[in-house]
Order: C-alpha cells, then structure tokens, then sequence
C-alpha cells in the first residue's frame, strides 16, 4: 500500500480530539484530525487505508449521517461512533447502520485504544485477503491447479511442467488429503493430452466381482445382465490418462490382471478373444510407500516397478504452512460459489489457528474448514485457539515469521552454506541474501559448532 493504514478522527472539541489524538500517536497509530464531517469527507474514498473515529454530534453532518455516506462509498470501511449523547437505542441504530463499534462517553484511552487496534486490525486483514483474491485470480494453467507459493510447490510444479508431455507412467506418492489428484490432472492438463479423457478410479471402490466389467468393458451377452455393449475405463482413456488412485488398496487377485494391461497397453472386453490397443498415460497415486508392502508380499512388486518410473512426492500441508492462507482463500471462494453463499474475510484469530494447527488431513481437511466458514457453522466443528507465539499480529507478519523459521531451519542443516541453502530453498542465493538482512541473520550464526566444510 502506497500510504500507512491510518485513523481519521472527527471530533468537534477540540480537548477531545487533541487528547483521542495524543493517546493514538503515542501508541505508534497514524492519526489525521478533523472538527466537522464535510472536511474529513473529502479524505475517504473506496480502500481508504484506514479506519474512521467519529463523534456522532458534529456541527453540520451529523456521525450517523457520515457513517450511512461512508458505507456507501466503501461498505469494508471500519467505523467506530463515539457520543457523549448515546443510547441503547442509538448503539442499535448504529450498528444495524454498519458500525463497527459504538463507544459512548466518557471513555477511557485505554479502551479507545484497544476498539481502534482491532479496527485497524480488521482492516489491515481486508486488503491483505483482496490481495490474496487477485492473485487466484490472476493464476492461469497449473498455477491455479496446484494453489501455493512455497517452494516444495515451486518444484512440483517444475517437474510436472517437465514430464507433461514425455508421458511415463508415474506415482504420486502422498498424504490422505494431499491433494494427488490434483497433482495427476495438473500432469494431464499440462500435456498436450489435455483434450483427451482424464480417467479416474479408485482402485479400493470397485468390487471384485466387477472389477473386469467396469475397467475392460464386456461384449453384448457376456454374461447375465449384459444386454447391451460397454467401453470399459481403460479403452475410454484412449489417448488421455488413466489415473489409478488408492492404487495400494487393489485387491492382489487384481493387480495382475491391470499388470497386463498396463504391460501390453491392450485390453480385451469380457466376452471376446479380440485384444484392443489402446494407448494411454498411466498416473498412479498411492498414501502407503508400495516398495515395503512388494516386500512384505502385500503388493505385486512386478506393479510397482510397473508404476514406478518417476516418483512424485507431495508434501503435506504441515511442511508447507505459508501456502495456506493463499490456498484456504481459494477454497473458501471454491465453496462460496457452490453454496451461493458470499465469501466472508477471514479473522486474524481464524488465521492463527489455521497456521498453527497440525492438519492431519491435509488440503480436503483445510477444505471442509472452509465449506463450514462459508456455511457459518465453523466454530461447531474447529477450534479457533490462537498460538501463543503469534499474538495479534496480522497477517502478513505471521507469514513472516514462517519464512525467517524456514530459513533458520535451512541454515541450520547446512551450518550456513548459503549457496546451498539457496538451493535447497529453491530460491536464488540474491535473494536469500536479501532476507538474511531482512531477518537480520548472517550465515556465520549457523556454522558454529559445525565441523563440515562450508563453502560460500
């Protein structure tokens, strides 16, 4: 923001309004004063960095008066009444108005104070979600497939831009939740097969007894039942992909029969001997590390050498928490269209407690947190506690934070190599260099007492 988020005080006596404004500076807030409505009014526009304190008797255009004008140049606006006149009746009138307080003298500055900071506070975190809404908007292809900005995504997102269109067979290897399909059609959205079928099935849904049947397709007759001719799964992905999820979950009666299939990139409906090519990309995506369970004899390990031609890794949301405000503004706008429901801003306490909790469900758990915020049923199902650690820092502050622990963390593995750090951060050793200063950190601080060589 080109100015510093403010406080427009309106305040006739002059007393006052030098001792409201006094209390505010001296507490590090950037205060303007004015004594009447019209002269304030021609500071205000729509995104006004700041909030408005006004009195409600003003000489000429009364608070209430301004609050109604106020709202209706910029509705996101904070704006905090405050009389020595006031009422139940008009604190309702007020905040049914819009208000964002009602604070009735005589008040004490301490009190001024805290209403004013959560104000500011509230406002800070409204241009700061606009700014997270432009840049969904702004993300186009697999950017807007695969939300976030750290740098394990940063690398995803390589890699997949990299195998798109050289079209091996691959695993996904993730957390539940992580995201894997996600990760699969990004792979066949960035192919030139993008026009093709995108084929998904979830290897632990489908009954043995008719497993063939769905995957291979029958002929007419085939068996009972059969009163008519089916493309199975595999020869409708013909020229797309054929993404295997839960792959672990397939019954070992199965695996073989898929094997050949995925062997001969043929296949052969139930009730003729005539083999079909077909030809297809194979994604499969497992939770479970499938080279154990081949040697516990618990997985075909002739599948997985099958499947295993590029590993992809997916972090879970945990390792990747400065992804999260951007990626549960997407889902909270996901789920504010299917419910056609407006999208609420999310609070600073909401934010804290979504980049300190653990996720064991990672993206489709932070997910449902969403579709129960646009629903305002969340406090039933999620506890908002803060972190201690945060306090009431906004925003961006906290993502701060997070960035200065990772980078402490990255140095730490590498006693201060800074061109190595840079690299395993993924982020050129300039730019690390500027957040070292930033941070006020210096590699010296993490290579004592290491014994490693460190090279700069």
């Amino acid at each position: 923001m080109a100015e510093d988020i403010r406080v427009v005080l309106v305040e006739d006596d002059k007393a006052v309004n030098f001792a409201t404004a006094q209390s505010l500076t001296l507490a590090g807030i950037c205060v303007e004063t004015y004594s009447n409505a019209e002269a304030a009014l021609e500071r205000l526009h729509s995104n006004f960095p700041g909030i408005l304190l006004v009195d409600v008797r003003l000489p000429g255009m009364s608070g209430m008066d301004m609050l109604d004008h106020v709202l209706r140049i910029d509705p996101m606006l904070p704006v905090l009444l405050i009389t020595g006149h006031g009422d139940i009746a008009m604190a309702v009138q007020a905040m049914r108005a819009g208000a964002y307080d009602f604070l009735e003298k005589p008040v004490a500055s301490d009190v001024v104070l805290a209403a004013v900071q959560r104000a500011l506070e509230k406002r800070k975190l409204t241009f700061e979600i606009a700014t997270l809404r432009r840049q969904l908007v702004r993300k186009q292809g697999i950017d807007r497939l695969l939300i976030g900005e750290s740098a394990a995504i940063a690398r995803l997102r390589s890699k997949i831009l990299h195998l798109a269109d050289a079209s091996p067979d691959i695993l996904i290897h993730g957390e539940t939740g992580s995201g894997k399909e996600m990760v699969a059609r990004a792979l066949h959205e960035s192919s030139s097969a993008r026009d093709k079928p995108f084929v998904a099935i979830n290897c632990g849904a489908i009954p043995e007894s008719m497993f063939e049947s769905e995957l291979f397709g029958h002929e007419r007759g085939a068996f009972t039942g059969a009163q008519s001719l089916r493309i199975g799964k595999v020869e409708y992905a013909a020229g797309g992909t054929l993404f295997l999820d839960e792959i672990e979950s397939m019954p070992m009666a199965l695996q073989v029969k898929i094997l050949r299939t995925l062997q001969a990139r043929q296949v052969e409906r139930l009730g003729s001997n005539k083999p079909i090519a077909v030809s297809f990309r194979v994604i499969a995506a497992t939770k479970t590390d499938l080279k154990t369970l081949a040697q516990q004899d618990k997985f075909r390990s002739d599948l997985y050498f099958r499947l295993n031609v590029v590993t992809l890794e997916l972090p879970p949301l945990r390792e990747r928490r400065d992804d999260i405000p951007l990626l549960f503004e997407h889902l909270v706008l996901d789920a504010a269209a299917r419910y056609k429901r407006p999208a609420p801003l999310v609070d600073v306490q909401l934010f804290r407690a979504l980049l300190s909790y653990d996720w064991p469900g990672n993206v489709r758990e932070l997910g449902n947190i969403a579709d129960r915020f646009v629903l305002g049923v969340l406090g039933d199902g999620f506890e908002v506690g803060g972190n201690a650690g945060v306090g009431s820092k906004h925003l961006k502050e906290m993502m701060n934070d997070i960035e200065r622990s990772f980078i402490v963390d990255a140095l730490r593995r590498t006693c201060g190599a800074v061109l190595e750090t840079s690299a395993n951060l993924g982020i050129p050793p300039k730019t690390l260099y500027d957040k070292l200063r930033r941070y006020n950190l210096t590699p010296e601080e993490f290579r004592s007492p290491c014994t490693r060589k460190v090279t700069q």
